[in-house]
This record gives structure tokens, sequence and C-alpha cells, in this order.
């Protein structure tokens, strides 16, 4: 079920989150920045997001993260240090946390699969970690809250479908598959799902993984997979998510498509659904970022002050069943933006209306 969360627009906790935000940034040798928000005292977290290269990560998960513990926590003290995509960097910036004695990590690690070193440092000094977005591997840890990733991939695969076939090409052409980041496990589910659904109902062309989720080497992915299979070949586009999307319909108008094939995506960013409601992009994947990035703030509360909540699920990650907290994704098309996006408060008709949006916007009955 989705986890509606319409009583407070996302600005207003943006707004507050940095006005509340009376702490510092600082360089910390690492080549990233990281932040400290002040307590009075109390207990202190550290946040440890990949990259920012995706919009969520700034614009949405730290703000929120942070406006969470500081109502659940105001003595608490936060730790905010942003990867870069550099694991190098994250693993001074964890290290650095546990010298200044952090009591509780919340790791998005920008590569889970070599994490666990981290995570067992942390153990060592008896310092909870909760694995944030992504799985980390190969060693026990407290929590991990994410979104169910398979099930992304699969309503990816079947939209992308049932669009195919609405234009009767689900049978001709092929279809190219931009995949994330082969150093984030998150990639490897969006796969199996997706595969799940489009095997042995579609032909695939061409197939990448994109290092570091980059959206200039999806669009120099999708330029190579026009050049060898023809344009006119290529009749639909699995990208795993709308940074890369946006890659890759860079790259389709620059070939010169007359309209271009359906296009799946993930995250819901702006330009995203704005490209979704003006017809260039076929669908995204909207993630209740705010019931993920609270949800992990109440756990870092809970676990700083001793106590040990019981989660719902537990996922395996190789090493142990890790107690889990997984999310409802929801596709989002054209049609569904209203009742969905805009309805909850995560983008306003103001903002997704502009210049030639505001026309698709009007037929849509957004306003």
């Amino acid at each position: 079920m989705h986890r509606a969360w319409r009583s407070i627009p996302v600005a207003a906790v943006l707004l507050a989150a940095a006005c509340g935000n009376a702490g510092n940034s600082t360089g910390n040798g690492t080549g990233a920045t990281t932040t400290t928000t002040q307590g009075q005292g109390g207990r202190t977290i550290a946040l440890f997001l990949p990259e920012s290269k995706t919009t969520r990560y700034e614009a949405f998960d730290r703000p929120l993260f942070e406006a969470k513990v500081k109502s659940l926590c105001p003595d608490c003290k936060i730790l905010y240090s942003n990867a870069e995509q550099d694991a190098p960097k994250q693993q001074q910036q964890v290290e650095a946390a546990l010298t200044q004695q952090a009591d509780v990590l919340v790791l998005d690690a920008v590569d889970a699969n070599a994490v666990a070193p981290l995570v067992n440092q942390a153990k060592q000094k008896k310092v909870p970690v909760i694995a944030y977005d992504r799985l980390i591997s190969g060693i026990d840890y407290a929590y991990y809250v994410s979104f169910n990733n398979v099930r992304v991939g699969e309503m990816q695969g079947q939209a992308l479908l049932d669009a195919m076939t609405a234009r009767g090409t689900a049978a001709k052409g092929q279809i190219v598959m931009i995949h994330g980041s082969p150093t984030d496990p998150s990639s490897a589910d969006y796969k199996k799902g997706a595969k799940s659904v489009l095997d042995g109902k579609v032909k695939v062309g061409r197939e990448f993984d994109t290092p570091d989720w980059s959206p200039d080497k999806a669009q120099q992915e999708m330029e190579q997979a026009i050049t060898a299979l023809g344009k006119d070949t290529v009749t639909g586009v699995l990208s795993a998510n709308d940074g890369m999307a946006g890659g890759a319909i860079a790259a389709m108008k620059r070939a010169g498509y007359k309209q271009l094939p359906p296009i799946t995506g993930q995250d819901a960013e702006l330009a995203a659904v704005q490209r979704i409601l003006t017809g260039e992009q076929y669908m995204t994947i909207y993630l209740d970022i705010r019931a993920e990035a609270e949800k992990s703030a109440e756990l870092a509360v809970a676990l700083a002050k001793g106590e040990q909540p019981v989660a719902p699920a537990k996922v395996n990650n190789g090493a142990a069943d890790i107690p889990a907290f997984l999310l409802d994704p929801i596709p989002v098309t054209a049609d569904k933006v209203k009742d969905t996006i805009v309805k909850d408060g995560f983008y306003t008709a103001a903002q997704l209306c502009t210049g030639e949006v505001k026309a698709a916007c009007e037929k849509q009955g957004i306003e």
C-alpha cells in the first residue's frame, strides 16, 4: 500500500529543514562536503549518501531525514556526508564519523558489495548500522530500509511491454536495456524484475550496465545502440532511472526520431515528470522517499536510544537475514501524475506546469 503524506507539502519540509539547520558545512578532507547539525549534548547520528547526480538525494532524502530526526530528537547531532560517487571518499567519511563517536550510521553505500569492512569497524565499536536504499552484502547489521526493488523492475518491464503492445511493436524491432551501476545491488534487482516480465516477449538488441548511473554515459550507450541496430529497429527502451532516460532521449532526439519509442524511468525527477506529461518519456516509478527517509530516521533515533524496533520482513544479504522495511513503488504514466505526485505534494502544479508543459498539464487536469 502506498504510504501517503499529503498533510505536509515537501516544499514546507525542505524549508523547515533549511531554516532549522544551524550546523556548519566544512571540508572533511575527502573532497566532499560534510555537514554537522549541532544538538545539545544528545546522541550523534551519521547519514551517508552516495552521490548528487541523482537529484533525489540532496533535494529529498537528506532534508527529510534530517527534519524527522530533529523532530524526534531535538538534542541529537547529525553528521552528514555525500561521497559524490567515490567509494574511497565514503570510506574516509565513515571512519571520520566513527572517530567523532557517532552512535548510529545510516549508510547508502557507493559500492554496497565492498563496505563490509566499514560495517565491521562499526560493529567493533558497537555502533549499529542501517543500510539505506542499497542492500549491503557480506555482513550482519541492524536494519535495511528500501523499496521492493525487484517489484520496481517488474513494473518497468510491464509498463514498457504494455506501451509497445498498444503501439503494435512488441513483436517487432528490438529494445535497448539501460541498467544502473554494477556496484549498486539494487541494479541487479531492477534487472531481474524487468527480465522476468520481458524475457521471451521482446527481443533485446543491446544491454548496458551504466557506471555511476550517469546520464551522460547512458546517452553514449544509446548512441551506440542506435548505430549498431539502426534507428528504425529500436522500438522500446528500458531505462532503470529517470536521469539515464534523459540521456537516452537526448541520443534519440539527436538521431532524428520523429516519434520516440516508449521509455521507462524511476525516481519521479521533475524533468522526467514533465517529459512524461509532454509525451517524451512513457513512465516513471514514483518512490515515496518521505516514507523511506522518515522510517530510517525513526530507526536511527530508536537505536541511538538503545531500542530495537521489530521489522516486518527480512532480506538475506548472503551472510545474514537482515531485518527490513520494504516500501511499495508506484508506476506513474501521464494520466496518473495528478493523483499521485501532485496529490501527495511531491511537486506542485506550479513547479510542473511551466512553459510548454502547461498545455500538457491542462490536458491532465493539473492546475
